[in-house]
């Protein structure tokens, strides 16, 4: 039974690998508390599903200029500092929400700035935080390291969406706004003591030079395109959060909203606390594959069905088909690119996760509004799992990757065996 549960090395091993769990676990619930509230918002000021989609377009561009800057200035600054300051900056725009949420007539366009912001603000952090990760936790601890992240995750996404659903139905969006600003607070707080983490040896100053640097490396690593390509597809096609609201309704069931939300991740934690066969696992890109194909099969269940309870189950066996993706996902990663390459290689991988998603609630409100709600879910999930067969039968590499015998894993090991013993150990 124990071999199933979470390895907590990595927590017992890292005194900042425990800070900055901590510090993710209360920011990411923070931030489903307003993952939730802002579309609900905009649904209530405009009654459009459209509208609710266009949070994804607004986030687009900001999501593709900083993941790809953001990414270089990891490399190049100090990641800790990075971090800390984008922190701030959330809990800034986390105050500008819960102001305009007061006003007596709340306006819509400062509900797309703050999205577009922090989208900017993420796109910055997330390169330096999955970068950083690799520098305090040893090598061999990474696949656990990746299994307990995944489980800070999905806690907070579990609690946040289950807790807004309460908040905003009977205190009001504002309070769902300060909640996430105290949230932002007490994460810098346990920010501040980590360590400095500089800028490696090697590493090339913020530049289109030093980007470029970045992708033609992702390119020359056509496993590491295939984890992008599939993630983004399962995203892009089948991501049905911006449709949540509308199903409630549909299903005459506006009480199981929260439900909804915190289903997804529900699922995810579910994988999460049962983690420990993961490190027995080698070709992780099978299980990408398989893990992805099986998201878009329970995503189009989910828009099949008529009762709330089963599209509940159904959003649940996806969010953990989701994590098996995501854990072995960012094994690949963290097990295979070199220091120097990290946080630009990480920016790309943000835009692979965040894009598509991104883009995703542009397709199912467009969808939507064309062709209707429960329609524009399950087509999606449905053209999710053949994408996804198609790129595997495109991407040899992907389908043969195995651990144990690949050169860049080799690599990264000797180039970490050789380091200097990781800080906050």
């Amino acid at each position: 039974m124990t071999s199933f549960l979470p390895d907590l090395t990595p927590w017992r091993s890292s005194a900042d690998f425990r800070r900055l769990w901590l510090s993710g676990l209360i920011s990411t619930f923070g931030s489903f508390l307003t993952f939730v509230a802002l579309p609900v918002q905009i649904k209530e000021l405009t009654g459009s599903a459209a509208a609710v989609g266009a949070i994804g377009a607004v986030e687009l561009i900001p999501l593709i200029v900083f993941g790809l800057y953001g990414g270089a200035l990891a490399d190049a600054v100090d990641k800790r500092g990075l971090i800390l300051w984008t922190e701030a900056g959330q809990g800034v725009l986390s105050a500008a929400l819960l102001v305009n949420a007061v006003l007596p007539e709340p306006a819509v366009w400062p509900l797309y700035v703050v999205a577009a912001l922090s989208s900017a603000l993420v796109s910055v952090q997330r390169p330096a935080l999955d970068s950083l990760w690799p520098r305090i936790v040893p090598h061999d601890q990474l696949p656990a390291a990746a299994s307990l992240n995944a489980l800070r995750w999905t806690v907070g996404g579990v609690a946040g969406p289950a807790a807004a659903g309460v908040v905003v139905a009977y205190a009001g969006l504002g309070w769902a706004y300060a909640a996430d600003l105290l949230t932002f607070l007490v994460s810098v707080v346990l920010i501040v003591p980590l360590a400095a983490s500089p800028a490696a040896h090697e590493a090339a100053k913020p530049s289109l030079k030093a980007i470029a640097e970045g992708a033609r490396y992702a390119w020359s690593r056509k496993e590491l395109l295939g984890t992008y390509a599939v993630d983004l597809a399962a995203m892009f096609l089948a991501m049905p959060l911006a449709l949540l609201p509308f199903l409630a309704d549909e299903l005459d069931a506006e009480w199981s909203l929260g439900l909804m939300y915190a289903a997804l991740p529900f699922g995810s934690l579910l994988v999460s606390v049962t983690s420990g066969w993961t490190g027995r696992i080698h070709r992780h890109g099978r299980m990408v594959v398989l893990a992805a194909a099986l998201w878009g099969v329970a995503i189009a269940a989910a828009g099949v069905v008529d009762n709330v309870w089963l599209v509940l189950l159904f959003l649940a066996v996806a969010g953990g088909c989701d994590m098996v993706s995501g854990i072995f996902r960012g094994v690949m990663w963290n097990q295979t690119i070199p220091d120097e390459l990290r946080g630009r290689l990480a920016g790309i991988e943000l835009l692979s996760y965040s894009v598509g998603p991104t883009l995703g609630q542009v397709r199912a409100g467009g969808f939507a509004a064309w062709w209707g709600v429960r329609a524009s879910v399950w087509s999606g999930g449905l053209l999710c799992a053949g994408a996804v067969g198609l790129l595997a039968l495109c991407l040899p590499r992907l389908m043969s990757y195995d651990a144990r015998t690949s050169e860049h894993a080799k690599s990264v090991r000797a180039q970490r065996a050789a380091a200097r013993t990781p800080t906050g150990t």
